[in-house]
């Protein structure tokens, strides 16, 4: 397999197509565990909302549509709908009253931590069938890739997890 050198501007074609092979085999075994830890179920798009608010720690309506890159009306009845199963709350603004900000509730946080207890077990019974180099190699990979992808989110960026 020919790589393209560090620090060029178009990623590896073959690095491109394999990880979009995995994201598609990921979104299976998410809908999984999202299934099996929630009841009233949560949608996909409800999912990434807690994912998101639970990242930023707080954030508005506005900014929420612009890293879902959805209308507002949209996002209004994703967060309607989190907020009357309990996972989502609304507050004003401290310095504008018009704005609203969303953070997780008790119960959306629970859900969070059963959702990603259920997908680490999924995955680390995948990767318990890897060879440690190669477990090695994918964790370090995943680090730069979650580096990449985390700056434009506006989430924090998280220490590396030890397994």
């Amino acid at each position: 397999m020919s790589q393209r050198p560090i620090g060029s501007p178009q990623p590896a074609v073959p690095a491109v197509a394999e990880m979009s092979e995995l994201i598609e085999l990921l979104e299976v075994v998410w809908e999984r565990s999202r299934d099996t830890v929630s009841a009233p179920p949560v949608s996909s798009a409800q999912a990434r909302v807690l994912f998101l608010v639970d990242g930023n720690g707080e954030m508005n309506l506005r900014e929420l549509g612009r890293l879902l890159e959805a209308a507002p009306p949209s996002v209004t009845r994703l967060c309607d709908r989190l907020q009357a199963v309990g996972f989502l709350e609304r507050h004003p603004g401290s310095d504008d009253r018009r704005e609203v900000l969303l953070r997780l509730t008790p119960g959306g946080r629970a859900y969070l931590e059963r959702l990603r207890a259920s997908r680490q077990e999924a995955l680390a019974r995948a990767m318990a069938a890897m060879s440690p180099a190669s477990r090695t190699a994918l964790a370090a990979g995943l680090a730069g890739f979650c580096s990449a992808v985390t700056t434009p989110l506006r989430l924090p960026s998280q220490p590396p997890r030890t397994a």
